[in-house]
């Protein structure tokens, strides 16, 4: 069947005649070369060109846009959790919990926009003109402050130690309705034997909600808060009741003054201000047997007049309601606070005194037996002592989850300005309350290596939460900065997270943890943690790729970190904050030639859960399988990474050794006098130009290939490492591993004027456990070096566990980094993050 050909059939139809007119025609005219139209040509190609110019130029415009969007955009597989996932109806044993860790003690719910509760308090008729307590902070210089004891899911109990009381903060949850149920706090205050009189303190509960919600106070006996009653989408109607304080449980009421405030707020970051802006000295405390005094109470909010000004100039969110409940009572004291759902209706009881105290009881005792079932410290053999200090240890990391809501704000190379991320939650662990009380991608991956060994339910919804905020791309923002609350807590250079940037993927150590978890026969469908695996499948395989391709280095199998500082007039060497290893030395001239070993160290270890997850799943897994075996190819990773002149692994780059801080050269007219100009800064001198060579700086870096157990047991690479390892010249002392050889010219350098050595010889306990983990592997692997691995195992699992245990019964605390020289604990505080993995090293587990 063909097309027709019209025009054929018209030719065909012609008469003969009429083609003979048209021959006999032709003598007439005369034949004219055509010349071309310059102008008019060169016209139509100017039109072509404008035309195309104007189709490229859209063009373009679109690419970027769409570009643009892509960092804002969410990827496309089905989220991991349901929006419901954390809501009373499918989690109620959840719903309520301590989830706000930047506040010495606090709880809310698992939804955006929770009511929340809190205490503040402050010592009356002190030196200090007003000391008051509310979120954590190392300035406050309190002796100590932790969780004893917390389950995460449905008790805890603290302790806080001020100058001179300490308060014991207990709460417990009780299910029941379709709320989330009912919780009860109870505060203990007691003076130390120390203080030269029992002090006076006041308690201040408060009740807030975030936009929505609304709370009505109800007052008794003049100014006392008797109860709160309120509503709110998530809690239905629910009733807050301030018990009086008394003595103790059996005891009679003590006596106390009261006073309330009820004001609005426009974010929960204020309610300190607030309160601090509406104290008074007009109320007297006159007990029955005492002199009488005026003390500080909350009266009406009266806030600054230029800052009331200038809230109602820029703060155009919706006012919430904020009632606080001040009792003020000297120590010693109990105090309770009960929280009752209107949806609990066949309660058998109040859950307050004897009713409470027994509750509690069962928690701990559950709690015990759990802590010693999972972790047998006591079979062991440790002391009672080094148990409480493990115990507290997990139940920090527990009391420190938090579930924060909002936006992040992210930057590509395609976007003039920052963007908001779309809104997301995260449930997470934080590294420390008091200084880091958010998500940080790199250290969630330590974190829940302890979780997941507790709990592994915790450490798959953290993940998922993690997992849930990824792009479109494959991209994790790595500091999760969420909520007004959360970032009034972040300097402003810190807040745009950049979507070319990084940190190591050690989320993929705690997924090989619950790969290790799996029974023999691991691949049942209806296991929790295969179904779990499922789901999260697709976005592990993007986020694989991400990392494979946005980091990949100048050479086959070679990897480089994005993110580098670019000033290299200021800093003697440009941090690498996206490694997480911050200040430590990398190739002293940034440049996209350089190697990192550590990020490739990373890649073969995400390649190899990759391959495991897939096999298990059923998908296909050769190409991540055959990733896993090119990185972890020896000869490959010599040639990349194995510096002879160092015989250790190392980073290549644009490097020279041969720089130092110096201060800056200021030119001074003569006759001008010097204190008008500023202070010379210190800069950096390069005394040799740099040069492409292997950055020569024995440390953390150096160990990745063994940290992560990417050399073989045979390999003869480990002889050199363990050799390095015990070196009391390079890495060794009697704490634990130190983060940079003391011979290597940056050892305890400073960066900056104002940058103290961070990762240039001080001992951290995240890398000291997988030093500790890979010594457990070697030493129980057939090689050459099997002795000396297990030998030096036990030793520096001694070291390690010995010192950190040392310094919290010494300090009250456990520490973000411990000083290689004396073993002091250094640095934010408490650090129950990853510092928590002393526990692991106690039970030998890993």
């Amino acid at each position: 069947m063909g097309r027709q050909r019209h025009g054929k059939r018209v030719l065909q139809s012609d008469p003969g005649p009429h083609r003979k007119e048209e021959k006999s025609a032709a003598p007439h005219r005369k034949d004219k070369k055509k010349k071309p139209d310059i102008g008019k040509l060169f016209i139509n190609i100017s039109i072509g060109l404008c035309i195309f110019s104007l189709v490229w130029f859209f063009y373009a415009l679109y690419m970027r846009s769409s570009l643009a969007k892509r960092v804002i955009t969410l990827h496309p597989s089905p989220r991991v959790l349901d929006d419901n996932s954390t809501s009373p109806a499918v989690s109620p044993e959840r719903f309520w919990g301590s989830y706000r860790p930047q506040v010495y003690f606090g709880m809310k719910t698992r939804s955006p926009r929770s009511v929340v509760t809190g205490l503040m308090w402050m010592r009356q008729f002190s030196e200090m003109d007003v000391s008051l307590r509310h979120t954590c902070e190392q300035g406050d210089r309190l002796q100590s402050y932790g969780w004893l004891l917390h389950d995460g899911l449905s008790f805890g109990v603290q302790e806080i130690r001020d100058s001179d009381f300490t308060l014991t903060t207990e709460f417990v949850k009780r299910m029941g309705g379709e709320h989330g149920g009912d919780w009860t706090w109870r505060i203990t205050a007691k003076q130390h034997s120390s203080a030269a009189q029992a002090p006076v303190i006041s308690l201040m509960f408060y009740v807030a909600t975030d936009t929505q919600g609304s709370l009505q106070p109800h007052v008794e006996e003049r100014n006392r808060l008797g109860s709160i009653t309120g509503s709110s989408e998530e809690l239905g109607n629910f009733k807050i009741t301030f018990r009086k304080p008394s003595a103790g449980e059996a005891a009679g009421d003590k006596y106390a003054t009261y006073n309330y405030l009820k004001a609005g707020s426009q974010g929960l970051e204020k309610l300190t201000d607030i309160v601090r802006n509406s104290l008074s000295r007009r109320f007297l405390f006159s007990p029955p047997s005492g002199e009488k005094r005026p003390y500080i109470a909350v009266d009406t909010h009266k806030p600054p007049q230029h800052q009331h000004h200038q809230q109602q100039q820029q703060d155009p969110r919706k006012e919430s309601d904020f009632v606080v409940h001040q009792v003020t009572v000297q120590t010693p004291f109990q105090v309770e606070v009960l929280f009752e759902s209107g949806s609990f209706r066949d309660r058998p009881d109040q859950l307050v005194g004897a009713v409470m105290t027994e509750e509690l009881e069962r928690r701990k005792a559950a709690f015990d037996l759990k802590f010693e079932r999972t972790f047998a410290l006591q079979r062991k053999g440790y002391t009672p002592s080094q148990v409480k200090f493990g115990k507290g240890a997990l139940s920090n990391m527990l009391g420190g989850m938090g579930y924060f809501y909002g936006q992040s704000v992210v930057q590509s190379a395609y976007n003039e300005y920052p963007l908001l991320y779309p809104e997301g939650a995260l449930y997470t662990a934080v590294p420390s309350r008091s200084f880091f009380p958010r998500g940080f991608l790199w250290d969630e991956g330590f974190h829940q290596l302890l979780l997941a060994r507790w709990d592994p339910q915790v450490t798959q919804e953290a993940t998922a939460h993690w997992l849930d905020l990824m792009n479109a791309e494959g991209w994790i923002p790595r500091e999760q900065i969420l909520g007004d609350e959360a970032r009034s807590k972040v300097p402003a250079e810190f807040v745009v997270q950049r979507n070319e940037n990084a940190n190591p993927p050690t989320l993929f150590l705690a997924l090989q943890e619950l790969l290790e978890q799996l029974p023999d026969n691991g691949g049942d469908p209806a296991h929790p943690t295969v179904r779990f695996l499922r789901r999260i499948f697709p976005r592990l395989q993007t986020w694989f790729e991400w990392y494979n391709t946005t980091q990949a280095g100048p050479l086959p199998g070679s990897y480089r970190w994005r993110g580098r500082d670019r000033d290299t007039e200021l800093f003697l060497n440009p941090k690498t904050l996206t490694s997480g290893l911050d200040d430590y030395p990398r190739a002293s001239h940034p440049s996209p030639e350089e190697r990192h070993v550590d990020l490739r160290c990373w890649l073969a270890l995400a390649a190899g859960v990759m391959a495991r997850a897939a096999r298990l799943l059923g998908e296909p897994h050769a190409t991540y399988e055959l990733t896993r075996l090119a990185l972890a190819n020896g000869t490959r990773l010599d040639e990349l990474h194995w510096s002879e002149q160092l015989r250790a692994f190392a980073d290549f780059g644009n490097h020279t050794a041969n720089v130092s801080l110096q201060p800056e050269r200021v030119h001074v007219p003569p006759g001008t006098p010097r204190h008008q100009f500023p202070a010379a800064r210190l800069v950096r001198a390069v005394r040799r130009p740099p040069k492409m060579q292997y950055v020569n700086a024995l440390g953390y870096v150096s160990l990745f290939p063994f940290l992560l157990q990417v050399l073989s047991p045979d390999s003869p690479r480990l002889q050199h490492i363990l050799r390095d390892m015990r070196d009391p010249e390079k890495l060794w002392t009697p704490f634990g591993l130190r983060s940079l050889s003391k011979s290597d010219p940056l050892y305890m350098k400073r960066n900056t004027e104002h940058d103290a050595p961070y990762w240039r010889g001080p001992i951290w306990i995240n890398i000291n456990y997988l030093a500790v983990r890979a010594l457990h592997h070697y030493g129980n692997a057939e090689g050459p070096y099997r002795e000396a691995a297990a030998a030096l195992y036990q030793e520096l699992r001694t070291n390690v566990v010995g010192n950190v245990y040392r310094q919290y019964l010494e300090t009250g605390y456990i520490w973000e980094q411990y000083n290689d020289s004396t073993g002091r604990g250094q640095g934010s505080h408490p650090f129950t993050g990853w510092s928590a993995l002393t526990i692991l090293m106690m039970a030998e587990q890993y």
